[in-house]
């Protein structure tokens, strides 16, 4: 009779596909939160200054989502910082967030589980890109948050949360 050894693998909680659908919900919800602000305070109302704009921190949230997904294609973790803010612009700011998920549903599910869990030199010290990507949903999260208090500050009843 032959035996087999136990695993000492620890168990994936998460596969690469459901991390997808989880960051893909939230920015669903993110990109609702964004459509919501009347197209005058996107880029100009802030609750208590000098804390940015929301549409100041979706293009920061733009940015790191670029910066995961060169990391996850290419296994390039420089960060180089954009050289100006993006466009105070509702509709450029919604395409480049809309470009981004198909490139996401690309990226991501494609990677190798192995590799997502290797630390990797990135401009934040050693992270392993499945702790860049709850990274940036962790701070996408963070910043729509304060999205949210700028709606209720200007009297406008924000996406329910829950509906990812």
């Amino acid at each position: 009779m032959t035996t087999t050894a136990p695993s000492t693998a620890v168990p994936s909680v998460l596969t690469l596909d459901a991390l997808l659908t989880h960051w893909q919900g939230h920015r669903a919800l993110t990109r609702r939160v964004i459509e919501a602000f009347p197209e005058d305070t996107l880029f100009t109302f802030t609750a208590a200054p000098p804390m940015r704009t929301f549409g100041e921190l979706s293009w920061e949230l733009v940015g790191l989502t670029d910066y995961v997904l060169t990391g996850l294609r290419d296994d390039d973790w420089r960060w180089t910082a954009p050289a100006e803010p993006g466009p105070q612009d509702r509709a450029a700011l919604l395409a480049a967030w809309d470009a981004q998920t198909p490139a996401l549903d690309t990226a991501l599910p494609g990677a190798d589980p192995e590799w997502m869990n290797r630390p990797q030199p990135t401009t934040w010290g050693e992270m392993s890109p499945l702790a860049l990507v709850t990274y940036a949903i962790d701070n996408e999260i963070h910043h729509r948050g304060q999205g949210y208090v700028y709606l209720r500050a200007l009297g406008i009843e924000p996406p329910a949360f829950y509906e990812r």
